[in-house]
């Protein structure tokens, strides 16, 4: 038998947590120290599981960069004592939390592995069984003595995604994440099949914890007949360094003057604004394919290529946290640091 992995499950909230009390009939939350209690199933893994509920328990919706920050750092002060974590998130906000962790956690050489459940783990049909029970099983998994998957990882319905590139399309079905630019890392049936060469690999560095992540950006998704009144009151915003820019098709917004003159009004007063795609099943920022993008490029617009809504939030927050400046923002923001987009 081989020595059995040490996986740290770390608790934070969601609709995984919830079982039924069989005197009031009512969901609520069970305590996780109990998990093997309510998941026989685990003792059949070869792993060593220790559990952290992480204080206050919160709905995912409540999430932001302080818990961000909480949360790497809890990950970072257990790193050397285990050999992969395994965190239980509500799904709403599960990719933004996985793209930050990505960031916050520089040089992770070990899994850390996102899942939860669309159906509460005491509801006969729950998919948080299977969800736990393969997470910890890929947390744990080893090859030539390295661990399997060393990066920040979405666990969920049979499929480990890349958290930077993963996304929440469905509130219903249980594969409720998808990686539309970026293949799976695994995929879970009878077997778990490796998809190694996607796999970012394990690194001799020691784990860097970043603990500062700056809040002053803003989104704006462009809609035909968006107003300039509407988009000043954001480039108004008291502090604001930085702005996603959610464009049409492969980049592409309005291209009339009044529009481009608050974009560049804006650029000017050194607001750094990033062209993201509003295309979630597959696509990426192509300036220049279409006339109406090569006017943002002139702008000083950044294309953030095929980068996630999500993953661009954790990005900038924490490139602002860093303290660069507005040269080295747009910079960062076009190659990658973590995987985040196809270089």
């Amino acid at each position: 038998m081989f020595q059995k992995s040490k996986i740290l499950v770390i608790y934070t909230g969601g609709t995984i947590g919830m079982i039924m009390n069989k005197e009031t009939k009512v969901l609520e939350p069970f305590p996780f120290v109990d998990i093997y209690t309510h998941l026989p199933m685990l003792s059949l893994l070869n792993a060593d599981i220790s559990v952290i509920e992480m204080l206050p328990l919160i709905d995912s919706s409540d999430t932001n960069p302080e818990f961000w920050v909480r949360l790497a750092s809890l990950i970072y002060e257990n790193y050397y004592d285990f050999d992969g974590c395994v965190v239980l998130h509500g799904t709403d906000t599960m990719a933004y939390t996985a793209s930050a962790l990505c960031f916050l956690l520089e040089n992770l050489s070990k899994p850390v592995i996102l899942t939860g459940s669309q159906l509460p783990l005491g509801v006969m049909r729950t998919d948080g069984r299977e969800n736990i029970l393969n997470s910890i099983e890929i947390a744990a998994a080893k090859k030539d003595g390295k661990p399997r998957v060393p990066e920040v990882c979405i666990y969920f319905e049979n499929s480990l995604l890349r958290g930077n590139r993963a996304y929440k399309d469905n509130a219903e079905h249980f594969n409720a994440f998808h990686s539309a630019n970026y293949p799976k890392l695994a995929q879970i049936g009878v077997n778990i099949k490796y998809n190694d060469s996607f796999i970012r690999q394990t690194t001799d560095h020691l784990l860097k914890l970043h603990n500062k992540m700056d809040e002053n950006i803003s989104i704006i998704k462009l809609y035909p007949g968006i107003s300039k009144q509407a988009m000043q009151s954001v480039f108004n915003t008291d502090g604001l360094r930085a702005v996603i820019l959610e464009t049409f098709g492969s980049g592409n917004a309005p291209s009339n003057p009044d529009f481009l003159s608050v974009l560049e009004e804006a650029v000017n007063n050194n607001i750094v604004m990033v062209n993201v795609t509003q295309c979630k099943g597959g696509g990426t920022v192509e300036v220049g394919r279409y006339e109406a993008s090569l006017q943002l490029k002139r702008i000083g617009v950044v294309s953030g290529k095929d980068i996630t809504t999500e993953a661009a939030v954790a990005k900038l927050m924490y490139l602002l946290g860093e303290g660069v400046s507005n040269e080295e923002l747009k910079h960062y923001m076009g190659i990658s640091l973590r995987g985040e987009i196809t270089s």
